[in-house]
C-alpha cells in the first residue's frame, strides 16, 4: 500500500499555490491507494478559505482520502465549515489497514487536546481491529519535534494518548501542526510528523514536503519529499536538512 500524507497546507494568505499545484503533479504521478491529511487546511477557518481548500484538494487522485482537522480550521467557528465541506471518517478501512482519526484542536486554542471521553472512544475502537494493521492520525505531534522552539503547546493529555496506543499496538501515528517533519521510534510503533505542504511558514531552512508511506507485509517505510526536490529516508533528515540553502544574495 502507497500512502501520502500531507499537512499544515494553509489556504489563505500564506497559501503557495504554485507549490501546491506542484505538489499535486508529483503525488498524482505516484498513484497512491490513500492520502492523509493531518490538519491545518485554512489559515483562519473562513468560508473563503475552506472553499479553495475544498477546491484544491479536489485535484488529488488518491482511493481514499483521510482528514483530521487542525487548530487553525477551529479559528472563527471554523469547525461548522469544517464538517460541512469534508464530512470526515473517523474510521476508514482500506485493504488489511484500518485508519483511525482523532480530533485535537480545541476552537481558539493552538494547543491540542484529545480528552477522557476520545481516548476511551479510541482504545475501544482499536480493540475491534484486532487483525489489521492499525494507523492513528490527528494534528497535534503526540511527542515534541526538534528545531521549534520552547514547545507549550503539545497535547494536554499525550501522556495518556501515547498508553493507548501502546496498549493497543498501534503500527504508526500521523502527526503535523510543527511545519517540521520528523520520525520517532517509540516502543513498537512509529511516529511521523509531517512539514507544511504549501505555506509560507516554513521554519529555518526547511522548504514545502510531504511525506510518502510504504506500507508492506512486515515494514512500514517513510520517505520525505521536497516539493519540486529529493526523495530520502525520512530517517536520514539530519543528513539532507540543509541541502536547500537559498542564496544570500
Amino acid at each position: 500500500m502507497l500512502l501520502v500524507q500531507i499537512s499544515d497546507i494553509h489556504c489563505g494568505p500564506q497559501f503557495r499555490k504554485a507549490v501546491f499545484e506542484e505538489a499535486v503533479k508529483e503525488i498524482n504521478a505516484l498513484k497512491p491507494d490513500g492520502i492523509l491529511v493531518t490538519g491545518d487546511l485554512t489559515e483562519d477557518g473562513l468560508i473563503k478559505e475552506y472553499q479553495q481548500a475544498y477546491q484544491v484538494l479536489e485535484q488529488i487522485d488518491a482511493k481514499k482520502l483521510v482528514l483530521c482537522s487542525g487548530n487553525h480550521d477551529y479559528r472563527s467557528t471554523g469547525y461548522y465549515l469544517y464538517h460541512y465541506y469534508f464530512q470526515p471518517e473517523p474510521v476508514v478501512e482500506l485493504g488489511d489497514t484500518v485508519f483511525v482519526t482523532i480530533g485535537t484542536a480545541r476552537p481558539e486554542r493552538n494547543d491540542g487536546e484529545v480528552g477522557y471521553r476520545q481516548i476511551v472512544w479510541l482504545k475501544e475502537t482499536l480493540d475491534k481491529y484486532e487483525n489489521k494493521r492499525k494507523i492513528v492520525a490527528m494534528h497535534h505531534h503526540a511527542l515534541p519535534v526538534p528545531d521549534t522552539g520552547t514547545d507549550r503547546i503539545v497535547l494536554v493529555d499525550a501522556g495518556d494518548l501515547l498508553r493507548v496506543l501502546n496498549r493497543s499496538k498501534v503500527d504508526v501515528v500521523f502527526c503535523g501542526h510543527r511545519h517540521r517533519p520528523w520520525i520517532w521510534r517509540l516502543e513498537d510503533f512509529s511516529v511521523i510528523t509531517a512539514g507544511t505542504l504549501s505555506s509560507e511558514r516554513t521554519r529555518g531552512f526547511f522548504v514545502n514536503s510531504y511525506n510518502i508511506i510504504e506500507i508492506l507485509d512486515d515494514e512500514v517505510k517513510a520517505d520525505l519529499k521536497v516539493v519540486g526536490g529529493k526523495r530520502f529516508p525520512l530517517q536520514n533528515i539530519l543528513e539532507h536538512e540543509y541541502l536547500h540553502l537559498p542564496p544570500k544574495k
